[in-house]
């Protein structure tokens, strides 16, 4: 079974299909909708020569039952009752974007997801099973929440020195609350990064591609596992 992987962005959609080694993207954007994303995705696959059976495609926003359950922040409106296994003609399963790249990041035991870009992605990934969750927005310090500090808009205020720091302070109180053994840093500013716990790692982006695959080899069916 050939899987076709859809990370979608707010500036880039990336693709990757099974037996792939080299990604696809096309720009993205604040005037890009669900059927323009699946128009291009569409052409590209189809200029490249890749054929496909199933699809996974990981979307920037709160996800249920395969339905995005909010618009994105940073695309055009419509994606939330918009039907992707029709427009695609192929069976297809959405999870958050945080959540596919914690699914590819996963490697044993309790892992906790942080996803460190223009806002913060999270997700837990326990007994294989992978569970969204939205910590951003979580009361932090000083009547912020954590995607205020360790989001883009913190990095921009605090600089990286402190914005460092909150990182690996929120990376305490989570994990405790949590009881994850781990933490995987993912996102485009995880790179910022410098000296961590030893029981911190960083990720890496093309792990949402894994991610995607593993979702078509499940070991069993409870929440989204795999």
């Amino acid at each position: 079974m050939n899987v076709l992987v859809i990370d979608v962005g707010g500036t880039g959609i990336k693709l990757l299909a099974t037996g792939k080694h080299k990604r696809l993207r096309f720009d993205s954007g604040p005037l890009m909708s669900a059927k323009d994303m699946v128009a291009g995705v569409k052409k590209a696959a189809a200029d490249a020569g890749w054929s496909y059976d199933v699809i996974s495609m990981g979307y920037p926003g709160p996800v249920v039952h395969d339905c995005p359950m909010a618009e994105p922040h940073n695309l055009a409106k419509g994606w939330v009752k918009f039907d992707y296994a029709k427009a695609f003609g192929h069976p297809i399963k959405i999870i958050n974007d945080a959540a596919m790249q914690a699914l590819g990041s996963h490697n044993k035991g309790r892992m906790l997801f942080l996803g460190l870009g223009t806002g913060l992605g999270s997700a837990m990934v326990a007994e294989s099973v992978v569970t969204p969750m939205e910590l951003a927005h979580l009361p932090y310090k000083n009547g912020r929440t954590y995607e205020d500090y360790l989001g883009m808009r913190g990095l921009l205020r605090s600089g990286r020195k402190k914005w460092r720091k909150h990182v690996l302070e929120a990376v305490d109180q989570l994990r405790a609350a949590l009881q994850a053994e781990y933490v995987v840093l993912g996102g485009g500013n995880a790179r910022l990064m410098k000296k961590l716990p030893s029981f911190v790692r960083l990720g890496d982006n093309n792990n949402a591609f894994r991610g995607g695959f593993r979702l078509w080899k499940k070991k069993h069916v409870k929440g989204i596992s795999y």
